[in-house]
């Protein structure tokens, strides 16, 4: 049983310090008022060192991966689905877990627990890879009483986020592939094949052809000057990524994003998807429309939509509904708009909202399955070109060389 270190104040004014064991703070706090001693300071014994740990972790062995986070909630949801208390199922996860960080939260949240904190506040505490929009969901969850709800609704979102950006990277693996493995193939021939062909054809004193000397020249010209070519690279990527890093180089950068040719509609489909399903989310476990613009907003790197998260809450707050609000950002399908009046006109805006994410998680399957058809031919054709013209320059400065070579 738990021991609580107390400072606490007797009947005729004087103070007192002890400890005792007790279930919990509340139980500690009972046991204090039976003997007639008003607390002013409760601590579990060790809390301080205890939080100290805790502050240590939560910057290290405490940060969790998205899987870790869905692991932990997947079976936390289980556990108080089968009857059991949120105490009593942090332990048996801390027990579960050998050298995982998962351990170290469920030992740090259930020790937040027991000296009052509520469970939303202790999870914050216990580790920051728990994001304000999750630690706000399980406060709804407390708040309504419906904790084990939260968590499965939550279990839900982790896996749909999880499943829609493991789609994205894999459709972008392959065609990262292909694109390098041909870089590769022109370095290696431009830097190694190439000068012993051209060594070659110049030995035999005939004019090359305009497209073989402009091969042979950019050849050379990268064989001298590589380290330059590099150090120009990496020095515009460095500054590149710092201008885009911050400030209004990052909000133009987040903007331009979405207009990409390509990848733009991938990334505006992306974000529709994970709005509808965030949004319907957190009204279905009645939290305030301002404040699930205010956290869908927080978890929204994208520096422009902020701004326009941001725009529309306030649009909000002055007494516009949220679908006019929408609208006049001219950013969300007219179709969007459509759903959320439906739902504002039948007081179910959380239930439109979850059938529209429903339906964008599926529109963005679609475009997936169609940026991957288009980028794959794309990069295969590019590289295919490049390969094709140096062969070309090639094969015709030879076939001429051999042409000119005097006949016995």
């Amino acid at each position: 049983m738990p021991h609580f270190v107390y400072q606490a104040l007797q009947a005729g004014g004087g103070k007192v310090s002890g400890e005792l064991e007790a279930t919990s703070r509340q139980d500690a706090f009972a046991k204090l008022k039976q003997r007639n001693l008003q607390a002013f300071s409760l601590a579990a014994k060790g809390a301080e060192a205890s939080s100290a740990k805790e502050t240590t972790a939560a910057s290290g062995e405490n940060v969790l991966t998205r899987a870790q986070v869905l692991l932990f909630t997947e079976e936390l949801c289980e556990l108080l689905e089968a009857g059991l208390k949120l105490d009593r199922a942090l332990q048996v996860i801390e027990q579960r877990q050998d050298k995982s960080p998962l351990r170290h939260v469920a030992a740090s949240a259930r020790q937040s627990l027991r000296e009052g904190a509520t469970f939303s506040a202790a999870l914050k505490k216990a580790s920051p890879s728990f994001s304000e929009l999750y630690c706000n969901m399980v406060k709804a969850g407390e708040v309504s009483g419906t904790v084990s709800k939260i968590l499965k609704r939550q279990v839900e979102f982790l896996t749909m986020m999880g499943d829609l950006q493991r789609r994205v990277t894999s459709a972008l693996i392959y065609p990262s592939v292909i694109f390098t493995a041909g870089i590769a193939l022109l370095v290696i021939f431009m830097t190694f094949l190439l000068p012993q062909l051209t060594s070659l054809l110049m030995k035999t004193g005939k004019t090359l052809p305009l497209a073989t000397r402009m091969l042979v020249a950019f050849s050379g010209f990268i064989g001298a000057w590589w380290w330059v070519i590099l150090i120009t690279l990496v020095a515009g990527a460095l500054a590149f990524r710092h201008f885009t890093s911050k400030g209004e180089g990052r909000a133009w950068w987040d903007r331009a994003k979405l207009q990409l040719p390509v990848f733009g509609p991938l990334l505006r489909m992306r974000f529709y998807a994970q709005f509808t399903q965030t949004l319907s989310t957190l009204l279905n476990n009645d939290v305030s429309l301002m404040q699930s613009m205010q956290l869908i907003r927080n978890a929204t790197p994208n520096v422009y939509l902020q701004d326009l998260l941001e725009r529309i809450a306030a649009n909000v707050q002055d007494g516009s509904q949220l679908s006019r609000a929408i609208q006049r950002t001219a950013f969300f399908p007219p179709t969007l708009v459509d759903i959320i009046q439906v739902g504002e006109t039948t007081g179910d805006l959380g239930a439109a909202l979850e059938r529209s994410a429903k339906s964008y998680d599926k529109q963005l399957s679609i475009v997936i399955e169609r940026v991957t058809a288009l980028i794959q031919p794309a990069v295969i054709l590019m590289v295919a070109l490049f390969v094709g013209l140096v062969a070309y320059s090639m094969i015709t400065g030879i076939l001429q060389t051999v042409q000119g070579l005097p006949k016995h």
